[in-house]
């Protein structure tokens, strides 16, 4: 599995490759965001991990540049920019995931496998689909994110794992062991039940969206459009 790490800070590279190498993950370090897209284009990777404050070119732009020549790499944002707009920011520029500095390093490998699966089980073809829509709420697949109107639907990244996983299958359970497996991927050491906390967060975003999170006994979770 190849990752490209676009980061400046030297210690952090280093770290990185050297635990992510262990791991069986081949990291590519790029310290600059002029020279990113170069690297981009030429090393393939599985997945981006990408810091947001780099030299010389913005890790957003960066995203937002790859996004628009058709990179279509699931790309990771690491930074120290914990608030709402910056995820906002991110996910509108493209990014599929977020996880804020400082960040534990087994979460740090769980996200990036968990972004390679799910790209390799889209297929190429995932970024043509259609937007697909519940309710209010509309899912846009080019770039990962979920809006309700207009607007970009403020939730975190597990919470948007959740509702994207849901979305895929309106109308229908997805048992809260999947929900699990994608929420939470390779997260041992997290308890069954956290699945519940974040569907309770997100049913209460989803107030006057015109969307319903229904709790099915024995099945699982059902997403569908308010009557």
């Amino acid at each position: 599995m190849k990752l490209l790490l676009v980061e400046d800070d030297p210690s952090m590279q280093l770290t990185l490759q050297r635990t992510l190498g262990r791991r069986h993950i081949d990291v590519r370090i790029c310290g600059d965001g002029a020279q990113a897209l170069t690297q981009w284009r030429a090393i393939e990777p599985d997945v981006v991990a990408l810091d947001l404050s780099l030299p010389n070119v913005d890790g957003l732009q960066v995203l937002a540049q790859a996004r628009a020549e058709g990179l279509r790499t699931p790309v990771l944002l690491l930074t120290a920019r914990g608030t709402v707009g910056d995820r906002i920011m991110g996910l509108n520029a493209g990014a599929d995931d977020y996880l804020p500095k400082p960040f534990d390093l087994d979460e740090l490998e769980a996200r990036i496998r968990a972004l390679r699966r799910r790209s390799q089980s889209a297929g190429p073809d995932a970024a043509a689909m259609n937007p697909m829509e519940v309710g209010g709420l509309r899912f846009e697949p080019d770039n990962g994110a979920i809006y309700h109107r207009a607007e970009l639907l403020e939730v975190t990244p597990r919470e948007l794992a959740l509702l994207k996983a849901l979305m895929m299958k309106p109308g229908h359970a997805v048992t809260k062991e999947r929900l699990f497996e994608l929420v939470f991927p390779g997260e041992a050491n997290v308890q069954y039940e956290a699945i519940e906390v974040v569907v309770y967060r997100l049913r209460k975003k989803l107030v006057g969206t015109g969307t319903v999170l229904m709790t099915m006994r024995g099945l699982g979770y059902l997403l569908r459009a308010e009557s």
